[in-house]
């Protein structure tokens, strides 16, 4: 297969692709988009199904099409340069765009797991940029699954996606109308819930952890909800150096990596 041989990508599914910087276009078409050679390799790594790729798109001159090509017969195509700045959101395009289908949701069964356990709940969390991050910590620990409130970051927003680094398949993870039912059901089923908050004790005085948490990050500025704090079995915090703090706060996916270490490595 040469590269002159690879399709190109028709005008009407360019128009659709080009809409999935939206939310609501997303939802509709239960399609996100990937940019960039290291986050699409790293989805098609994870991919659990390969009916999840939709398409890969390539510039032009992009040798990388010609591998792809003989590796997913069918969905591989090419774009101009003019429809490859349409499609990107940086400054200067990667080249590669990946179209995949989100993520099947299968409602996380608490009752089923009796082995130890992390779940990573995010209550307003509204930086994609720390949603993307928290999602990938939380798969390299290991977690079972993350948990959205309504109010956090789209996980599938670009940057989020490209913040996950291609992590949006290695673990479930599902949004919920109401974070605090949520967590009661998770507590109802032996779960500890665990939040953050600068009103709680140092993370390092508990020697030990249950062997099934629930996780709590709050929103960047007004930190987890007073309902969820009022839930949790334990509020926990990270203890600055010094008798006074240079910054006001740590960044949200900084204290999600620092707790979930400690949690993991009970």
């Amino acid at each position: 297969m040469r590269l002159q041989d690879v399709p190109p990508v028709s005008k009407a599914e360019l128009k659709i692709y080009g809409k999935l910087h939206q939310k609501r276009h997303r939802d509709a078409e239960a399609l996100f988009l990937a940019e960039g050679l290291r986050t699409v390799s790293e989805l098609l790594e994870h991919l659990p199904d390969p009916d999840l790729l939709h398409a890969l798109l390539f510039r032009l001159e992009e040798q990388n099409a010609e591998v792809f090509h003989s590796r997913y017969p069918g969905k591989v195509f090419v774009l101009t340069e003019k429809e490859c700045a349409r499609l990107s959101q940086t400054a200067t395009p990667a080249g590669i765009f990946g179209v995949f289908r989100k993520q099947r949701f299968v409602p996380f069964e608490p009752e089923q797991i009796t082995r130890c356990s992390l779940i990573v709940a995010l209550d307003e969390v509204q930086d994609p940029g720390n949603v993307g991050t928290i999602l990938r910590t939380a798969a390299w620990f290991g977690a079972d699954a993350m948990i959205c409130s309504p109010g956090c970051a789209d996980r599938y927003n670009p940057k989020t996606v490209r913040s996950s680094a291609g992590s949006i398949y290695a673990l479930p993870h599902y949004g919920v109308d109401s974070i605090y039912l949520e967590l009661q059901r998770l507590a109802d089923a032996g779960y500890s819930v665990a939040a953050s908050s600068l009103d709680g004790h140092d993370f390092r005085e508990y020697g030990s952890w249950p062997r099934k948490v629930a996780l709590v990050i709050g929103n960047e500025a007004n930190g987890v909800s007073p309902a969820v704090q009022a839930l949790a079995h334990r509020l926990v915090r990270i203890p600055h150096a010094g008798e006074k703090p240079r910054v006001e706060s740590l960044n949200a996916s900084v204290s999600a990596a620092i707790l979930m270490e400690r949690i993991a490595m009970r």
